[in-house]
């Protein structure tokens, strides 16, 4: 029997995304596997999606992220849009065999409120779990609706509820794995890179701070808020600083950035991007938060540069220290672990991720997870 998964997406981007999109990142990275795998995917996003699929179900013409950080009074029913389509569809009919949800809190909630007869799913945690402690501390689920991680830390930090519900975690994977181990080397540059949505957890005001202090080149590569370009945010004016991660910008990370050893080059992606991590002597994370993922962690290995980071989150479950990177808990250390970076070798970062994080290796997971829920929801409807 082929299975049919409903897979939500969500509304905030389409799928794969124009540049930055961590979570819609990984849905088009799953999605290609799963069906080479048989797997039938009907995707939930927004209409301006090109991922191939079998299905879609769509709300939005296109992505909604620009409303994604305004007053919660005036987006709080972008997401519950979203989700009365999906809900609706999955009332419509009776061929969907499992629902992997992607959509913070909002889908959990759906789907747990649904009751028994709806499909069996499978909500996956990509953020911070300390985050919503109402609705994960409370969770009800029944047997019908589990969670899995990104990270084993990251659940270890889950509360007791969500904990019971979890069924494991699945590391993030990269295309650009597949076949890390055979490409051949690029000529490192002088630059480090960081890379990802400008916020104060990601840390881009302590590593700006940093590279004037040790003197090493950074540039600075991702969105701020809304923005994907530096012309962009200066054209957005006054108001752009109702948006907080614009003001975090402003005040912490902007008076670093001189054009010359700091420079903000907005969302890079494609062969721009991986041009600029695979040249880059080493990949900076001054994380503040706990990372559950690290999407650009993984995509950093598969490039062949060596990660410098904070012990945060996940780090120490993706990078070996001394190996693919070097971690340490003092945020000042950063500074000198840049300039060692370069004694390591960068053959060992692809090799590692060819073998750990690879789609085939996350959809083969995750293909495992879908029999594993299906069949706990299946023993709750057994007579006793």
């Amino acid at each position: 029997m082929t299975l049919t998964v409903l897979m939500n997406a969500g509304p905030w981007l389409s799928v794969p995304p124009p540049g930055y999109g961590g979570i819609e990142n990984v849905v088009a990275t799953l999605v290609p596997e799963l069906r080479r795998l048989g797997v039938r995917v009907v995707l939930a996003s927004v209409e301006s999606s090109t991922l191939p699929v079998d299905e879609r179900i769509s709300v939005f013409p296109d992505g909604q992220f620009q409303n994604l950080q305004r007053p919660y009074n005036q987006v709080c029913g972008v997401a519950q849009a979203h989700l009365h389509g999906v809900v609706r569809a999955l009332r419509a009919r009776d061929d969907i065999d499992l629902v992997h949800d992607h959509v913070e809190a909002a889908g959990l909630a759906t789907l747990a409120a649904m009751g028994p007869d709806a499909p069996p799913a499978l909500h996956t945690l990509h953020w911070d779990l300390a985050k919503h402690p109402e609705l994960y501390g409370n969770l009800d689920g029944g047997q019908r609706v589990r969670v899995n991680g990104v990270s084993a830390a990251q659940l270890a930090r889950a509360p007791r509820a969500l904990q019971e519900h979890s069924v494991g975690h699945v590391h993030l994977s990269t295309p650009l794995a597949v076949g890390a181990d055979r490409r051949p080397a690029v000529a490192k540059g002088e630059h480090v890179v960081i890379l990802g949505r400008i916020n104060p957890g990601k840390g881009q005001d302590l590593g700006a701070r940093l590279a004037r202090q040790v003197g090493f080149p950074l540039v600075l590569a991702g969105p701020v808020g809304p923005y994907h370009r530096p012309e962009d945010l200066a054209a957005a004016g006054d108001e752009a600083r109702q948006n907080p991660d614009v003001r975090f910008f402003y005040d912490q990370v902007a008076p670093h950035v001189d054009g010359d050893l700091v420079r903000w080059v907005g969302t890079v992606a494609g062969q721009e991007r991986d041009d600029l991590v695979a040249g880059a002597r080493a990949s900076l994370f001054p994380l503040r938060w706990e990372e559950p993922g690290g999407t650009a962690v993984v995509e950093s290995l598969a490039l062949g540069t060596p990660v410098v980071a904070t012990t945060r989150g996940c780090l120490p479950e993706l990078i070996e220290h001394g190996r693919t990177g070097l971690l340490t808990a003092d945020e000042e250390e950063l500074g000198e672990l840049v300039l060692a970076a370069g004694l390591l070798d960068e053959d060992e970062c692809r090799r590692e991720a060819a073998v750990r994080f690879t789609p085939e290796r996350m959809a083969q997971r995750y293909v495992e997870l879908y029999e594993g829920v299906r069949r706990l929801a299946a023993r709750s409807l057994q007579p006793a």
